[in-house]
């Protein structure tokens, strides 16, 4: 309960603030944003603000439901940031130096989230990428869900955040940022329908983000 509450508080004092005054937030199609589990919000990943965006999204009720999938050498890196992360994000740690082939061990955690009917918020590109450019997308999310027909997959697209954050420093910058939210996917076929539904979804997501347009008029010149 007292993990809930500092969750609550961090959201609705710290980051919604953030999210709604100092960023300048453009978001689509949030009433399809999961509130009930088992489900998978499965985002593309440019700055370590894309975890907080979401999670100042939930409506408060259904916060803790809420569960990010994020990297144990980063978010357990000393006591202080895992506390943090453990008691007020309540991630889910992902041990990237286990045997990739294990995905049994690796997924168990996100797997007993799921049972319990929590929203994972996963990334599929595995890891931070370039501002604005889509990484290639793993199957972590596939092997998570084929065996679940109740579980959908919520694709989203962030764009901006890898510009208000960028990798590498800790110095936030005002900037324009969409979320994109998709309608939830199921049924996949096998990892290679997965993979094209998915792209297909990010591709059409992309073209709602009213960033685009500016982020494409400066590298032309």
């Amino acid at each position: 309960m007292l993990d809930r509450l500092l969750k609550v508080g961090f959201v609705l004092l710290i980051l919604r603030p953030l999210v709604f005054i100092w960023l300048g937030l453009n978001t689509v199609n949030r009433q399809s944003l999961p509130t009930r589990g088992p489900a998978i919000i499965a985002a593309n990943h440019n700055s370590h603000l894309d975890v907080m965006v979401l999670l100042a999204l939930f409506p408060l009720r259904d916060l803790h439901r809420g569960r990010p999938v994020a990297a144990a050498d980063y978010f357990l890196s000393n006591r202080y940031i895992a506390w943090f992360s453990t008691h007020v994000l309540n991630i889910i740690p992902l041990d990237r130096n286990v045997d990739r082939h294990n995905s049994a061990e690796l997924l168990t955690q996100c797997h007993k989230a799921l049972d319990e009917d929590e929203i994972l918020i996963i990334f599929p590109e595995g890891s931070r990428g370039r501002p604005e450019v889509m990484g290639r997308i793993k199957k972590g999310v596939y092997r998570l869900v084929q065996e679940r027909s109740n579980c959908p997959v919520y694709p989203v697209v962030m764009r901006g955040l890898g510009r208000a954050l960028p990798r590498g420093t800790a110095r936030l910058v005002p900037f324009n940022v969409d979320v994109v939210i998709g309608e939830g996917l199921s049924g996949f076929e096998d990892p290679e329908a997965y993979l094209q539904r998915m792209r297909a979804a990010y591709a059409a997501l992309t073209k709602l983000c009213i960033t685009s347009s500016c982020v494409d008029r400066e590298r032309n010149g």
